[in-house]
């Protein structure tokens, strides 16, 4: 009987060495292959190209489990596709998700169709979460489902994906915790098993984010105005029906007459809700945060204390055309609505919500109010723990 092929993303990593592990461990035939998506390391906050000492790692595990590697440079496509995209939404004054845009354009595309050139079935990770095959109807779907791991689940980073991706993916660690992951491969001796899970963008790293985006974002002065806890107060706080829904998920049209001039940035293209750093500005007995942008005005709103009022909203909207259904059979119809469990970040906790469906998109109300909803971050709604849906916070 011919073993199944598949192609596993050999990160240089431990999630993805016990992936490799296990694969080869269950009868498939493995394949290794390492990406090469960044080789640059403007703005970041290491000392090289940590590209290199990966690339180094995979290889070992490949000797290790005596599978063939090979390396794959996509730096070009990366580029383009999701280092471009995070230039223009930022520039904006949206904040991007490129670990989603990462899993989407590149490792479940480009990388997939890679793995399907040397004959490949299926492409593996060592992403924490799980697929399943449910019969709707005579039709078989593919259920994104969360990783076993709570603390580790990165379900959300595959928010994008489609039928046709999850039919040819294996997420050979998702059923794992990762104490779980590390013993097994100080066991066979995998030398990843201690080795630091990576952190920052997808494939880039950690960053000096302003820095980082001064490659291609110009630096402008402009002014800092702060909106007092007083003026937020006043403001009616709608009842959460929906013929108000419209203002209930949209952010607040802050203007520079509602606050005073308190200080002076680079640029409000540098800068996102919620932002506590980077603003240095003295003299406050509780930190500032960003409570708005305006790229146009080129201000940034900012109030006192982590429970500044302007940092929270009942909801959000997403436009028709940024609406992704990972189950497409269970998409709503126009004038429906339905209650999910909502997420809006990575690690955030799930949040109970309704989401309704309109003929120009989305509304999603929260029962409780949300902090830090960002224009240009993907919102994901569940059903218990299977990943319906995402799409880009308007």
């Amino acid at each position: 009987m011919t073993k199944e092929k598949v192609v596993v993303g050999l990160s240089g990593g431990v999630d993805s060495s016990v992936a490799a592990y296990l694969l080869k461990k269950e009868g498939y035939d493995v394949i290794a292959v390492f990406m090469i998506n960044w080789k640059e390391n403007t703005g970041t906050l290491t000392a090289g190209c940590t590209w290199e000492d990966d690339v180094t790692f995979a290889e070992m595990i490949a000797k290790k489990l005596d599978i063939p590697f090979h390396v794959v440079d996509l730096s070009e496509f990366y580029r383009k596709r999701v280092v471009d995209y995070m230039f223009s939404e930022y520039e904006k004054g949206r904040t991007p998700n490129p670990d989603v845009l990462c899993n989407r354009e590149i490792k479940f595309d480009l990388f997939m169709e890679k793995a399907l050139e040397l004959g490949a079935k299926y492409v593996a990770t060592g992403h924490y979460c799980r697929r399943e095959i449910v019969d709707n109807e005579g039709i078989n779907y593919y259920r994104l489902l969360a990783g076993t791991d709570q603390n580790k689940d990165q379900s959300y980073f595959l928010c994008q994906l489609n039928q046709d991706q999850l039919s040819k993916s294996l997420f050979p660690i998702g059923h794992l915790l990762k104490p779980d992951v590390r013993e097994i491969a100080r066991q066979h001796g995998l030398i990843t098993a201690e080795r630091k899970d990576s952190q920052g963008i997808c494939f880039v790293g950690k960053v000096d984010l302003p820095v980082f985006l001064q490659q291609k974002l110009v630096a402008k002065k402009g002014n800092v105005i702060e909106i007092p806890d007083l003026f937020m107060f006043k403001k009616i706080d709608l009842p959460l029906i929906p013929q108000f829904l419209d203002k209930l998920c949209s952010p607040f049209p802050y203007k520079p007459w509602n606050g005073k001039v308190i200080g002076e940035h680079n640029g409000a293209h540098f800068y996102t809700i919620g932002q506590r750093k980077g603003l240095n500005i003295g003299g406050y007995q509780e930190p500032l945060f960003v409570i708005g942008t305006d790229v146009v005005r080129n201000i940034i709103y900012v109030g006192e204390g982590k429970d500044h009022p302007g940092l929270f909203r009942h909801g959000l909207f997403i436009p028709k055309e940024d609406i992704h259904w990972v189950r497409p059979d269970l998409a709503l119809n126009e004038g429906e609505e339905r209650s999910f469990l909502i997420r809006i970040r990575y690690r955030q906790p799930l949040e109970q919500g309704i989401v309704f469906m309109k003929n120009d998109g989305i509304y999603i109300l929260f029962d409780n109010k949300q902090r830090g909803i960002t224009s240009g971050q993907f919102a994901a709604w569940y059903l218990e723990d299977e990943l319906i849906g995402s799409g880009v916070i308007a």
